[in-house]
């Protein structure tokens, strides 16, 4: 079973950055496609980013700004965020997916204007 704890969420004001982190357990990590996920209040969850070995995906609306990236050794997925703005704010949750797919609990990134 795949258990995902999230951290390194916050408050932060609008232009500062945040570095949110994943630790994976349960199973072999580089075999899985590694992604984060965001939910605003009243919206649907998206995809921000995600990682497949060295393949990253971005939405484009954090395109520039984050970056994904993962250390197989320390089993952990890293979202590196810059520039943040008030439209970032969300629940931001790691996802796990090797056929099937699992789910962190999520992180609270807060952005003041």
């Amino acid at each position: 079973q795949v258990q995902l704890v999230e951290s390194g969420g916050g408050l932060v004001q609008a232009g500062g950055s945040l570095r949110l982190s994943c630790a994976f357990s349960g199973r072999v990590f580089s075999m899985y496609v590694m992604g984060w996920y965001r939910q605003a209040p009243g919206k649907q969850r998206e995809l921000v980013a995600s990682i497949s070995g060295g393949i990253t995906n971005y939405a484009d609306s954090v395109k520039g700004r984050f970056t994904i990236s993962r250390d197989n050794a320390a089993n952990t997925v890293y979202l590196q965020m810059n520039s943040l703005n008030p439209e970032d704010t969300a629940v931001y949750y790691c996802n796990a997916k090797y056929g099937l797919s699992y789910w962190g609990k999520g992180t609270l990134v807060t952005v003041s204007s």
